[in-house]
């Protein structure tokens, strides 16, 4: 029998700054009002100058980790989800691996836009099932405020940063990850991107002069798409778990936009308090926003062992997932004795060793030249 994937493990880490709509108010043509009315937001976070993808995405990890009461040297893969990396290469997963020190594991990330998560999410229970991988983490993390046109009020106003993780590991107990379905329409893709900065639109000075390195979206388009397919995700994960939709206790939707929520929760014919939503705190943050959402579930004990949670969402691609989950998180690891700690953490400050040398090395390299040439 195939190993299930349980969730052992949650994490979250969002920036201290906060940015409200009265901010947004003086910084362009909109108002609380408006934002209110047509997304359901109040507020959302800003990476600060020092924070990018990669040092949020560490942060969520290590209490996902911690909450396991796991070591990053157990991991067997790590999975980033984002489509705001550190850089186009590396692969902001790989940033995480050495930070963490969990040098046994395979790192990449994931580009699926808002559904970025759930494909990392059915990537890993796909490994665990097959025998690959016993455990895995998975981080859906983003820095949108750094893609975003602070002058254009239809994208501005619905954009947050932050991150979320979850460990999952390999158990013979039924449950855990249930079933997940996947989809995506590239003929969509233009209606939700980022058009400069690849291979097809080099940086140059046109595109930055075009603000072509910032989100674009046809948010009425989006919109459609997202009512439409959001329902019919649920219905469909529901079906390949072999239960009804009544079975659902709680359903975590992409934290877009609360127009989108309402008109899919109408559609399914379930009550308010079956779907949660933290939009309002944090606006959209593509792969983080799900992640970030069942975190805060978890530890306000909103879901009980035994019930079932939907996770679904969409995105840029155009893509959509979603996920149905049986909760029940696996008995912590015993606490390990404080030797086996010391040498897991020598191990990791040992693994990254190398890295900082070659960065030392590199700096006296380059500062030795210019100090010969001032004397």
């Amino acid at each position: 029998m195939s190993p299930y994937a349980h969730i052992a493990g949650w994490g979250m880490y969002v920036p201290a700054r906060v940015l409200t709509n009265q901010d947004l108010e003086r910084m362009v043509d909109t108002s609380d009002e408006w934002i209110r009315a047509r997304t359901g937001i109040v507020e959302r976070r800003i990476a600060g100058e020092k924070e990018s993808t990669s040092t949020m995405a560490v942060e969520a990890a290590r209490r996902a980790l911690a909450r396991a009461n796991l070591s990053p040297r157990q991991l067997d893969a790590i999975i980033v989800a984002t489509i705001s990396p550190d850089y186009l290469t590396p692969a902001t997963a790989c940033l995480v691996r050495a930070a963490l020190g969990a040098d046994r594991a395979a790192a990449f990330d994931v580009s699926a836009g808002c559904s970025g998560f759930l494909y990392a999410l059915s990537l890993a229970q796909m490994g665990i099932a097959a025998g690959e991988w016993r455990c895995v983490l998975i981080i859906g993390a983003e820095t949108l405020s750094r893609f975003v046109n602070w002058e254009d009020r239809s994208t501005c106003v619905l954009f947050g940063d932050g991150a979320g993780a979850l460990v999952l590991v390999a158990s013979e107990e039924p449950g855990g990850v249930l079933a997940c379905v996947l989809g995506a329409d590239g003929s969509g893709a233009e209606l939700l991107s980022i058009p400069a900065g690849g291979s097809r639109m080099p940086a140059a000075p046109e595109t930055l002069s075009q603000r072509a390195h910032t989100i674009q979206m046809d948010g009425r388009a989006v919109y459609r798409f997202a009512t439409h397919i959001l329902p019919e995700a649920v219905e469909q994960v529901m079906r390949k778990a072999g239960l009804p939709l009544s079975a659902v206790d709680m359903i975590v939707p992409h934290q877009a936009n609360m127009r989108i929520i309402e008109a899919a929760r109408k559609k399914l014919g379930l009550p308010e308090e079956a779907f949660f939503v933290n939009l309002y705190r944090y606006g959209n943050t593509s792969a983080a926003s799900i992640p970030i959402a069942l975190c805060e579930i978890a530890d306000h004990e909103l879901i009980n062992d035994g019930s079932i949670v939907v996770l679904v969402g969409f995105g840029a691609g155009l893509t959509w997932g979603a996920a149905a989950v049986r909760w029940g998180v696996p008995l912590p690891q015993p606490a390990r004795p404080w030797y086996q700690r010391a040498f897991y953490l020598g191990r990791a400050v040992l693994h990254r060793l190398p890295a900082f040398l070659r960065k030392l090395l590199y700096r006296l390299w380059q500062w030795l030249p210019s100090r010969g040439g001032e004397e």
